[in-house]
This record gives structure tokens, C-alpha cells and sequence, in this order.
């Protein structure tokens, strides 16, 4: 396998190719973030997770002809507005989605896979409807465009930076939202125990809605990020999700630190597997470790404690 390449190319390769993991783990973790949020919380299987990034996608790409068309002085700071709009585009919708659709389904989490499916089927003829079938790519700013040169054959791209930078913040804040925040504690106490947290006077059909918008509101975050490493299509967001209920799966479903320690580990095996093999092929042995490992510790790798 590494036959005719020096230490020096193998350790740019190694470089290259971890860096280029770190990108997917962004992805991976904005992604899994808002899942292991809803299905940590509320024990909803959302199939339709990844038609609610690619609205954020979509919102990224429409924010971009915006402003390239009527404002194209303050293009260059487009993205953050973007990523401002992804978010609330995606909260929005999933709070609507949870009002009208999920909260008749809790407790029943195969119905929940199954509507959840039929709301992703929808949701990519909608895309597909107002959006047009083919895939759309996202301009970068100028600031956004080029890479950092480290050494000879390592160069890092600047917009690779930005998303890691990006998911940093997010899971800084997440984290602050679940841990520190007043409505944290209403939360993590319905995740416990929700018959005792309604008891106390926590209204829990709210706390409910709210979780909701906010794993759908990261999602949609997720699809700006995406869209400096993938083109925007109606079915794009079926790329993603079997891997990030992977990630959830494998880091443990109520555990904010398994998250990121599932995601790290899932895309830098693949990263590194898809250079020497093919991309299906890693994908295939990088499940069958998983897979192996969830034999041995089937609750994850970080599992909470939860009284029912």
C-alpha cells in the first residue's frame, strides 16, 4: 500500500488527508449535534435530518445571489449573514414540523423513523420543485478563496479553516445553551425524568418544540458549512445521514463529548482509508470497526445515565 512513496510524501499525505478529515468532521459534528440533541432528548428517529441541512444550503446559496445582485459592496460578509439565516430557515421550520407532525408520535419511535422518512421524500420534491433537480454551488468571497502554503505539498485551505473555526463556536455554544443555561437545566432535567420534570411545573411540550427548532437550527448551520465542500442538491442531504446517525450511535446518544470524539474518529478513518482505497470500501471497513467496537460497548463510547 505505500510502496514507492518517500517518509516525506507520506507525512504530507497524512497532513493532507487529516486536514481534509477535519473538514468532514465539521460537517459531521453540526450535523450529529442537532441529531443527538432531538434523539437524546425525545428518542425521535429523524430520517428528514438532512433535507433540514440542505435548507441551510440552500439558504447559503440564495443569501449569495442576494447579495452579489443588490448589495454587492458588502458581499464579502454575505456568509455570516447566511449562516445567521440558515439557522433560524431550519429552527422555524423544525419547530413547525414538530408542532404539526412528532408530537403526536413520541414514544413510538419506529412511527417516527417512518413519517420522518415521508417528511425527507417531500421536503426534496419541495427542494427539487423550487430549486430546479441539478446541483448549485455557493460563490466564496474573495477572503474565503485561497490556502494557507505550510510546507512543500501541505497547503490548507482557508475556507477549511473557517468551518473548522465555525464548528468550534457552535459546539462551544451548544454546549453553554445545554450546560449553563437556565433553559439547559429545564432540558437536561426532562431528559431524567420527564414525568417528574412536568411534576415541577416544567412545561415540557414547549421544552420539546424548542429542542426541536434548535437540533433542526444546527442542521441548518451544517448546510452552510457544506457548501464549501459539496454542491447543493435536492438529495444531497441522504449523503450524510446514515453516517451521522452513525456518529451518534457510536459516541453515545445523550453525550455532547462522545459526539465530537465519534465524529473526530469516523472521518479521519475515513479520510485517511478513501486516499488508499476506494471511497466505498472505506466507508465499508470504517463501519465494520464501528460496528465491531458497538459489539464490545453496544451503549457507546461516552453513554449517559438516564432514569426513565
Amino acid at each position: 500500500m505505500f510502496s514507492g512513496y518517500s517518509f516525506a510524501d507520506l507525512a504530507s499525505i497524512f497532513v493532507m488527508q487529516g486536514f481534509a478529515g477535519l473538514s468532514l468532521f465539521a460537517v459531521f459534528v453540526l450535523m450529529s449535534l442537532g441529531l443527538a440533541i432531538i434523539f437524546g432528548q425525545m428518542g425521535v428517529i429523524n430520517m428528514a435530518h438532512g433535507e433540514f441541512m440542505i435548507l441551510g444550503a440552500y439558504v447559503t446559496w440564495l443569501t449569495g445571489r442576494f447579495f452579489s445582485s443588490h448589495l454587492p459592496a458588502l458581499f464579502g460578509g454575505y456568509f455570516f449573514v447566511a449562516i445567521i439565516l440558515a439557522f433560524i430557515c431550519s429552527a422555524l421550520l423544525g419547530a413547525l414540523v414538530e408542532k404539526v407532525l412528532i408530537r403526536h408520535l413520541y414514544k413510538r419511535p419506529l412511527d417516527t423513523l417512518l413519517a420522518t422518512w415521508g417528511l425527507s421524500l417531500i421536503l426534496q420534491q419541495c427542494y427539487r420543485s423550487l430549486f430546479g433537480p441539478r446541483e448549485v454551488g455557493v460563490d466564496l468571497p474573495d477572503w474565503m478563496m485561497g490556502s494557507y502554503h505550510f510546507a512543500d505539498n501541505i497547503d490548507i485551505p482557508i475556507n477549511g479553516v473557517f468551518v473548522l473555526v465555525l464548528t468550534l463556536v457552535i459546539t462551544c455554544i451548544t454546549g453553554w445553551i445545554i450546560y449553563r443555561s437556565a433553559w439547559g437545566i429545564k432540558v437536561r432535567a426532562v431528559v431524567l425524568n420527564r414525568p417528574m420534570a412536568s411534576a415541577v411545573g416544567i412545561n415540557t411540550a414547549r421544552v420539546d418544540n424548542r429542542t426541536f427548532a434548535l437540533g433542526c437550527g444546527i442542521a441548518g448551520i451544517a448546510g452552510s458549512a457544506f457548501t464549501m465542500i459539496g454542491s447543493t442538491g435536492p438529495t444531497a442531504g441522504q449523503q450524510y445521514i446514515v453516517d451521522t446517525f452513525l456518529v451518534v450511535v457510536f459516541g453515545g446518544a445523550q453525550s455532547l463529548l462522545g459526539t465530537l470524539a465519534s465524529a473526530f474518529s469516523i472521518s479521519q478513518s475515513q479520510s485517511t482509508l478513501e486516499f488508499f482505497l476506494s471511497g466505498s470500501m472505506a466507508k465499508v471497513i470504517t463501519l465494520l470497526i464501528v460496528v465491531g467496537i458497538l459489539l464490545l460497548r453496544p451503549q457507546g463510547l461516552f453513554a449517559s445515565r438516564i432514569r426513565r
